[in-house]
């Protein structure tokens, strides 16, 4: 059956394929649109944004592809530079949504046009019953009806777009949505490749007359013919599967490690397609040449940046070493060094309940039920499809469950759900089915289709509504605005912490809010490239610290060539961290004599984790006075008067916005607000000025009804008032 063959005189695949697809896309990208965030967000958004905008270097493994299409979407004159690029964000969701779709009805159209194995059945000792022909095939019994294919690939693609992780990232600047459009695309390159061999091989048994040897790779599915040699006519569809190879290598120009993960599942599908003489034949020799190719073109964009020194130029990879540091991401393998039994349960256990809240609330799980009954489904009518959804899902979690991060955590699954999405399509199919056979003479097939579109896909637009609206997300632009109105003219502020980095990055870089301010991320100060983007910004700093800077250079260069040399000798272990606090202190001293120096809340409560020394050393020179959301150092240890704060908080914590549990907001934001508000009120108290202080205790617990330090601060200072009223004549 070819896409332009009708279904008993109704539409053909092809229309139906093309219908769906834009219907998916559209009403996708409205929603989108409709949610998008109006500004810049957290974790990486402001950075890309900026290597974006000015084709610079993210960070690893770079994201080249990426950038290079966000650049782009900065040129077009709508909107704000953050918009266009969330907007971006946007495009790559819904073409994913789309793309979800598509798959879908060349999958289904796979079950219609070839046939399959059917299974021996044997006797009670193991004997068959009736002697069988090896290539004795028959039809797909189940009803593919226009309906059907309608229904279930709407509900897959419109699942996808309504999820909660892919309409998360659809709304900002990140890279997830581009990682998964691209994957989706090669999966349907890939399924089209598969379906489009097994018919030309069904077209020349027909033609020919002649029976085939078969065989079965993997499981009862498709029918794989043992032959010598490749057809011109093979050769023809094998354009197909090098696209798919082309794009595999591209793709790994976004996010390669969930690309990558990939492969297992796509070998198998080569595997149970074209046997195993695949794996020694040229074909698999032009296909690895041709992702080579597409990998090292994409690629090559970064030591090319990087020749241009952009604003943001990341790992600095002008060199073959830095560039394999950067694409390996050698920084961040420290995560993999703490993976133990427990810390791979607890991610596991993380990615069940992103499962159970990913389509739609966790007490209505008709989105995971679809997708178990389709697995069931493709049990009993296409295993290799079965093993290749199972091993997306295998492979993504195995992995994910062995890398612990924090912020972007769901990101990682999302090849899990798109795998979890496509069986809910064949779920639905089989639930179509099974009703209408059922129930024959009821004629349900309309109603119950128009159910489950409105259904399944409703509630997970329901569920994420209230989580994924950005439409009035000013979280990040009102904290980094609100650390901005406690900062003098040409103030310095010192932080670990990136969620105030990254948007402040884009904040003043594009948008040039507050450039008088000299920010620096003390967590890149361990970085060497981040010292060029410091001489060229803050060129005045860097000359009046260049000797404690360039110290610690020397040390930081041998330290990125061998680190475990530091590990291992104390002594240079103790100079480069020496040298480090020396220039961190030299930055302060010599910038507090002319304009006042800030820290946020996660240098100055720094007491016992990393960078701790560096604390106790700042604590020891300047006293911590809590100014709005940062502490102001000061070289005087007398009371000063801290200026009421005058907090912008949209969204925060009055209910317009939800945010679960783990979001960065939670965990993150909010306790900064209540913390510092905290710190207000135990300055004020400690001085006798508990009126002030009550009500700085009070605004607290506005961010955290639960803070009990909070109430006792409040109990305190009024236990104080009374006792001086007591006292007073």
């Amino acid at each position: 059956m070819s896409l332009a063959t009708p279904f008993q005189n109704g539409p053909s695949i092809k229309t139906i394929r093309i219908a769906c697809a834009v219907v998916v896309f559209v009403l996708s990208l409205a929603l989108y649109e409709w949610t998008l965030a109006p500004t810049v967000t957290l974790i990486d958004s402001g950075e890309l944004i900026v290597a974006a905008r000015s084709l610079g270097v993210a960070h690893p493994p770079g994201f080249p592809l990426y950038v290079m299409l966000a650049h782009i979407a900065t040129l077009i004159p709508i909107g704000s530079v953050a918009v266009r690029v969330n907007f971006a964000s946007a495009v790559f969701a819904a073409s994913a949504a789309a793309i979800c779709a598509l798959l879908l009805v060349e999958a289904m159209t796979t079950l219609v046009s070839v046939p399959v194995i059917k299974p021996e059945k044997s006797g009670a000792r193991g004997k068959k019953t009736k002697k069988s022909n090896p290539t004795t095939t028959e039809r797909i019994p189940a009803r593919v009806t226009p309906i059907t294919v309608v229904v279930s690939c709407l509900l897959s693609g419109l699942l996808l777009a309504f999820s909660r992780t892919l309409w998360s990232y659809a709304t900002l600047a990140e890279v997830y949505t581009l990682n998964c459009f691209l994957i989706l695309s090669i999966f349907l390159l890939m399924f089209h490749w598969r379906r489009k061999s097994l018919e030309a091989r069904v077209v020349k048994k027909e033609n020919t007359g002649q029976q085939e040897s078969v065989t079965k790779p993997v499981g009862v599915g498709t029918a794989v013919p043992a032959r010598s040699g490749i057809s011109t006519e093979q050769e023809q569809v094998d354009r197909w599967l090098y696209a798919a190879a082309l794009l595999f290598g591209i793709a790994l120009g976004v996010h390669h490690v969930t690309v990558g993960l990939m492969l297992p599942a796509l070998a198998v599908l080569v595997f149970a397609t074209a046997d195993f003489r695949f794996f020694a034949s040229k074909r698999l020799l032009i296909a690895a040449a041709v992702s080579i190719t597409g990998l090292f073109a994409v690629y090559l964009y970064l030591p090319l940046a990087a020749s241009q020194s952009p604003i943001i130029n990341w790992g600095d990879p002008r060199t073959l070493q830095r560039l394999l540091w950067h694409v390996t991401g050698k920084q961040y393998q420290v995560f993999f060094e703490s993976l133990s039994i427990d810390t791979a349960s607890s991610q596991f256990a993380a990615f069940l309940k992103l499962t159970a809240r990913e389509f739609g609330p966790t007490w209505l799980p008709v989105g995971i039920l679809m997708a178990l009954g389709g697995f069931i489904s493709l049990w009993r009518r296409d295993r290799v499809l079965l093993w290749f959804l199972g091993l997306v899902i295998f492979a993504d979690v195995a992995y994910s469950t062995a890398y612990e991060i924090a912020e972007d955590k769901d990101a990682y699954y999302l090849p899990a759900f798109v795998a979890m999405v496509i069986a809910a399509g064949f779920g639905c199919e089989w639930l179509i089915n099974k009703l209408t056979t059922v129930y024959a003479a009821s004629n349900l097939e309309k109603p119950v289709a128009i159910l489950l579109v409105i259904l399944i896909p409703g509630a997970a637009l329901a569920g994420n509504w209230s989580y994924d609206n950005r439409g009035h997300y000013f979280i990040a632009r009102d904290y980094i605005g609100n650390i901005l109105a406690t900062v003098q003219p040409r103030g310095m502020l010192l932080t670990r912490d990136w969620q105030v980095y990254s948007p402040l990055l884009y904040l003043q870089t594009i948008e040039n809010l507050r450039p008088d301010v000299v920010a620096i991320d003390i967590n890149q100060l361990r970085r060497s490239w981040y010292f060029d983007y410091l001489r060229r910004v803050y060129p005045e700093t860097m000359k009046a610290a260049v000797d404690q800077v360039d110290a610690f250079l020397e040390d930081l260069r041998h330290w990125e060539q061998d680190p475990d040399l530091y590990q291992r000798d104390l002594m240079l272990n103790q100079r480069i961290n020496t040298r480090f606090f020396d220039m961190i202190s030299a930055f302060v001293g010599n910038h507090i004599t002319s304009a006042p120096v800030y820290v946020t809340l996660d240098v100055a409560a720094n007491r016992d984790g990393a960078d701790a020394e560096l604390t106790k050393r700042l604590a020891s020179a300047y006293q911590f006075i809590p100014q709005g959301l940062v502490f102001q150092m000061s070289q005087e240890r007398n009371f000063q008067n801290p200026p009421v704060p005058n907090l912008v908080t949209r969204g925060l914590v009055d209910g317009t916005l939800k945010f679960d549990e783990d979001d960065v907001v939670t965990k993150k934001v909010i306790p900064v607000y209540a913390n510092m508000l905290y710190n207000r009120g135990r300055y004020l108290a400690v001085s006798g000025r508990h009126e002030e202080a009550i009500e700085a205790f009070k605004q607290s617990l506005l961010f955290n009804p639960t803070f009990s330090l909070a109430q006792q601060g409040i109990n305190e200072s009024a236990n104080a008032i009374r006792k001086s009223g007591a006292t007073k004549p």
